[in-house]
């Protein structure tokens, strides 16, 4: 066991070295990364714990973009921020620990079940498919790398709640699907399919099926209570932002080709230009499968089912991934949140995995050995030139904790009544229209601004920051109408005041919906941390 865990460690250290190097590795989002989890980290400081408003992005006019991206990694690295690392640092510890503790999760799921060698080779195809280098060193996809950690953990609690049914298994299931959620929205959705699959698959084989179903939909259910206060006000609110507009797109030059699937050379361009593979070894799991569903077939093996939704899987992914499912991309408007078919990548990326396990658990004897080392080593070596950074990024901590210029997003999150892109930055956060009046700026956090006015006739003022569902103005502490569909200004907050003088806050608060998810999520919480005084009270009383 000591030896395969060093072996496993070595193997998933070796891709991470590139993140040791000072500075931040040039990818497409990385440095968009940092900036949304500075600001992420200011809410925290300033107390708010479920951050949903940037007050520092797009050119200062904030924007609510925090309300729809996946938490998990924002709170991660805000936490080893706080530990005392720098943002850039934290940033890479977030993405180092996805591949290292997605291949660990992955061993401990798959040798539960089946040999360790088979396990130790699964969890090296799971960390090495080129997809995965895609994510850490071209695209800087957090989320996504941190997705992979949360799947195989769910996967190995809902096998103990198989093996014992209890709530402290429904319990830590719930957990790593609630993880899995808040790390990145889309991918969660790609993986629950073959998650109520690998239920399904279990439940079946049990005589007490019942008690097994009703637990495993307990768990589903609390892991979405758990994250709602994450998904269900991006779900309820993305009606408020240009979403819809946005991901409207033609995907005729996002498919990818068969070839492209099978190799293309290694390049840190945007889309087109990256590559799309499975990964050879990947590709001879997958076209190997088929032999060894025939051969469980004829063994009546329990695995039989299991590899069969595999390859379905695997095959429906490798199909949406190219232009012969074009029709479905046109007419199904859920798909256009995914926004690149070849995203899909990552259901290759764990099923080929996992097939690639049960294939060489199969064999025995020094043909086993041989296809293990074999193919560990020529992932190694293929994915090696895979393992460097496109060149680093210096910039101090003033540079992604001050006014960013950009909204980090490609205007999917902006709000409805404005322009996609702020283009400069404001000269005053508070500004005078038409009128006349003297103001003075009292304290300013990502939510909360303060003005002591004096107003010497009736006035129009411009609060530069963008209107969002939740933004309130009160003058001496009355709410006060505003506007933010004026055309001069789109989006951005206007307001009027009569001569006199005044404290003005301008305040951004949870609406219903996310008061009302942020109270689902605590009573899940709740529910949990009672559970152990739940039982000893009632053992207590029999």
């Amino acid at each position: 066991m000591s030896r395969v865990f060093l072996i496993l460690f070595i193997l998933l250290i070796f891709p991470l070295i590139s993140l040791f190097h000072p500075g931040l590795p040039i990818t497409h989002d990385g440095q968009d990364h940092v900036a949304r989890i500075a600001n992420f980290y200011l809410n925290l400081e300033q107390g708010n714990f479920v951050p949903r408003w940037a007050g520092n992005l797009n050119w200062g006019y904030g924007h609510p973009i925090l309300e729809f991206l996946y938490p998990f990694s924002s709170y991660f690295a805000s936490l080893v921020h706080f530990l005392g690392f720098s943002l850039v640092d934290s940033v890479k510890v977030v993405f180092g620990l996805g591949m290292f503790l997605s291949g660990l999760f992955m061993y401990l799921w798959l040798s539960s079940f089946l040999k360790r060698d088979a396990s130790l080779f699964g969890a090296i195809l799971y960390v090495y498919a080129p997809y995965r280098f895609v994510d850490l060193y071209v695209r800087g996809a957090i989320g996504e790398n941190s997705a992979f950690i949360w799947l195989p953990l769910l996967l190995l609690f809902t096998y103990k709640l198989f093996k014992n049914q209890n709530l402290i298994n429904v319990f830590l299931a719930s957990f790593a699907f609630a993880l899995l959620i808040l790390s990145h929205n889309a991918l969660s959705l790609v993986f629950l399919p073959f998650v109520v699959f690998y239920g399904i698959y279990l439940g079946i084989q049990l005589k007490n099926k019942k008690q097994f179903f009703s637990f495993f939909l307990f768990l589903i259910i609390l892991g979405l209570m758990l994250s709602a206060f994450f998904w269900v006000p991006s779900v309820m609110e993305g009606k408020y932002t240009l979403r819809s507009v946005v991901r409207t797109v033609d995907f005729s030059d996002r498919f990818a080709s068969l070839s492209a699937l099978v190799w293309g050379p290694w390049s840190f361009g945007v889309n087109g230009k990256l590559t799309v593979q499975l990964g050879i070894i990947h590709w001879l799991a997958f076209l190997f499968s088929p032999y060894l569903l025939f051969k469980l077939y004829k063994e009546k093996n329990r695995f039989f089912l299991l590899i069969a939704g595999l390859i379905f899987y695997s095959l429906a992914a490798i199909f949406l991934m190219t232009s012969f499912s074009s029709f479905f991309w046109k007419h199904i408007p859920f798909l256009w949140d995914f926004q690149f078919p070849w995203r899909l990548l990552s259901v290759t990326v764990f099923s080929t995995a996992v097939l690639g396990a049960f294939l060489v658990n199969s064999l025995n004897g020094n043909l086993k050995k041989v296809i293990i080392a074999f193919g560990i080593l020529t992932v190694v070596l293929i994915s090696s030139s895979y393992w460097n950074a496109n060149g680093y990024l210096y910039k101090n901590e003033a540079f992604f904790t001050g006014i960013y210029n950009s909204t980090t997003d490609t205007g999917e999150s902006a709000p409805i009544w404005s322009v996609r892109f702020m283009e400069q930055r404001w000269n005053n956060p508070l500004e005078v229209i038409d009128g006349n009046a003297v103001i003075r700026e009292i304290s300013r956090s990502q939510t909360l601004h303060k003005y002591k006015i004096q107003v010497n006739k009736r006035t129009l003022f411009r609060e530069n920051t963008l209107y969002f569902p939740g933004w309130e103005i009160s003058a001496n502490s009355k709410v006060l109408p505003l506007e933010f569909q004026n055309m001069n200004y789109r989006g951005i907050m206007t307001f009027y005041l009569d001569k006199g003088d005044y404290l003005v806050s301008v305040n951004y608060k949870d609406t219903k919906i996310r008061s009302l998810s942020n109270m689902i999520s605590l009573f899940s919480l709740v529910i949990i941390a009672l559970f152990p005084f739940i039982i000893k009270w009632q053992k207590n009383y029999q």
